[in-house]
């Protein structure tokens, strides 16, 4: 999970100290519309693994491979729509979401490579879904680790010594996910694995792309949420702070971000074995997972919270050497992570409730902080307060979404001590 998070955090940091603070901003802006065009390949992937898994504990092995088959064919369908539509209308989508005659091209120029190469994102993540439900934990993240790697070492090539700016920073993404699904495609091409190509795998099954859908629907409309209120967020800083504004909460995200991936990588952890135990209806072993888990996670939120607040300007030079955006980073960060030490303890309470069965608790969970919470007081409080209302929106939905997670959790656990 943390080798993924690098890709936009690694071009962040190159495009920053390579281009500017303005190329940093439409980075920003871009990232929720690259965002909406993964969460469509993440839909068909993280339905397809789930059938993929049940099919081959049930030894049903040959519709594990029309599986394997419907997700390539979809994700080449699927992407080549999301192409289509955002070649045709790339410049109002990013003016939409938050793009000024400024930072237009940048945004522009980063988005056309990615929206070209849309179909090897797709099938990259995709495929790496089939390789973890196949019995490949270690190979999926090989492949992730080499796209970073690569990834990583052709930034400084595109964007210092060809002078590609931020199309190098995107191109450099598109070649590590070619290189990435090329090493896939040699692992599915073995005759000798139990799932592999061959060709009868490639008609699409109406029940396999409905049942697809289906089940990856629910993590397709929490990315979408997510890049609903990015767009919002941005929107709101750049009518309140300018670019400047969007730049800094690029920089502020992308310092979170990785350890919110960590966090996601301990939930990953807790979810089969709390599941398992609740099943087992061992609720003292399953509150024990739990209980490990949150603390943990509060630990790796804590220090993102200690370093913002101790050291933010050490954060910030990271991603840009410029005056003017350290100077607007450093105040921000400090009032956005003022309370982000409870957020590790409210992603795990809600991956706590999808562990055990709950996914209506676990959805509402997920939604209060981005949808519930943060989207009326991100239109509120800038009236009263400016750019610095839009700042303080951010702890106050994480605040408000930790106690209601931790009410939420109270009561299902007296409900468990009843049993």
């Amino acid at each position: 999970m943390t080798a993924s998070s690098l890709y936009n955090i690694v071009d962040s940091i190159f495009i920053g100290h390579g281009v500017g603070a303005l190329a940093l901003s439409g980075l920003t802006v871009a990232k929720p519309f690259m965002d909406i065009c993964a969460a469509f390949g993440s839909m068909v992937g993280v339905g397809a693994s789930t059938l993929v898994a049940i099919k081959l504990g049930q030894r049903d092995y040959e519709s594990a491979r029309r599986v394997l088959g419907n997700v390539i064919v979809l994700n080449i369908l699927l992407s080549a729509v999301v192409t289509a539509v955002g070649l045709i209308w790339l410049d109002p989508i990013l003016r939409a979401f938050g793009a000024s005659n400024d930072t237009l091209k940048y945004a522009h120029d980063y988005m056309l490579p990615i929206l070209i190469g849309n179909v090897l994102t797709h099938i990259y993540f995709g495929l790496n879904n089939m390789l973890r439900s196949s019995g490949h934990p270690k190979a999926s993240m090989t492949a992730t680790i080499v796209a970073v790697t690569l990834n990583i070492a052709l930034d400084p090539i595109f964007i210092f010594v060809l002078d590609m700016g931020v199309r190098g920073a995107a191109l450099a993404t598109m070649l590590s996910q070619a290189v990435a699904v090329m090493w896939q495609f040699t692992i599915f091409c073995d005759p000798n694995e139990l799932l592999h190509f061959n060709r009868k795998m490639w008609r699409l099954d109406r029940k396999i792309v409905l049942d697809s859908f289906a089940i990856g629907l629910s993590p397709f409309l929490m990315n979408l949420a997510h890049s609903v209120v990015v767009i919002i967020l941005n929107n709101q800083l750049k009518r309140y702070g300018g670019d400047m504004a969007i730049a800094s909460y690029g920089v502020i995200n992308r310092v979170t971000f990785v350890f919110a991936m960590i966090v996601m990588g301990l939930n990953q952890g807790m979810q089969p074995i709390a599941g398992y135990n609740y099943g087992a209806r061992q609720y003292k072993r399953m509150l024990s997972v739990f209980r490990l888990t949150a603390v943990w996670a509060t630990a790796v939120t804590t220090l993102v919270f200690l370093l913002a607040e101790l050291c933010p300007t050490l954060l910030v030079k990271m991603f840009t050497h410029e005056s003017e955006l350290i100077g607007m980073s450093v105040p921000a960060m400090r009032i956005v992570l003022a309370v982000f030490f409870c957020t590790g303890f409210q992603m795990v309470t809600g991956n706590f409730f999808t562990s055990i069965g709950m996914a209506g608790k676990a959805i509402f969970l997920s939604l209060t902080r981005q949808v519930l919470y943060l989207i009326p007081l991100a239109l509120v409080l800038p009236m009263l307060m400016q750019l610095n209302g839009v700042w303080l929106s951010l702890p106050l939905s994480d605040l408000i979404s930790a106690l209601t997670a931790a009410i939420m959790l109270y009561y299902q656990i007296k409900h468990f001590h009843k049993q």
